[in-house]
């Protein structure tokens, strides 16, 4: 069965890290972009197995789908230790959904990136 992707929202009030348009992210000095990229990595680390921590994850990756499609912030993200918590996500995820949304943010961090490293593992 195919589904039909729906468009990308996320809502503001679930999102448990600061909401900096991708403008802002790519302008962050290296501190405030190190404090941003922790909560990511901890909010995908999580192993709770709810169905409110899957949401808070989803929203997450909704929200980085639309930061990553613009360039500088795709090319900081994809150099950044986020790459390799999205492979071990799209691996570990049962949820369909998330492993749909982990897959196109890997696909838009690829895309939009500026340069892309041959030890990155997009192929994954």
């Amino acid at each position: 069965q195919i589904m039909k992707q729906v468009p990308v929202r996320f809502d503001l009030k679930t999102l448990h890290i600061p909401m900096y348009s991708a403008e802002k992210l790519s302008s962050l000095e290296d501190m405030d972009w190190n404090d941003f990229l922790q909560q990511v990595y901890s909010l995908l680390d999580s192993t709770e197995k709810n169905a409110g921590a899957a949401r808070s994850k989803l929203n997450l990756l909704y929200y980085l789908c639309t930061v990553a499609v613009h360039k500088e912030v795709a090319s900081r993200l994809i150099s950044s230790q986020l790459f390799p918590i999205l492979i071990k996500q799209l691996r570990a995820a049962t949820n369909w959904d998330i492993r749909a949304k982990v897959a196109r943010v890997i696909g838009l961090l690829a895309l939009h990136t500026s340069e892309l490293g041959e030890n990155v593992p997009v192929s994954e």
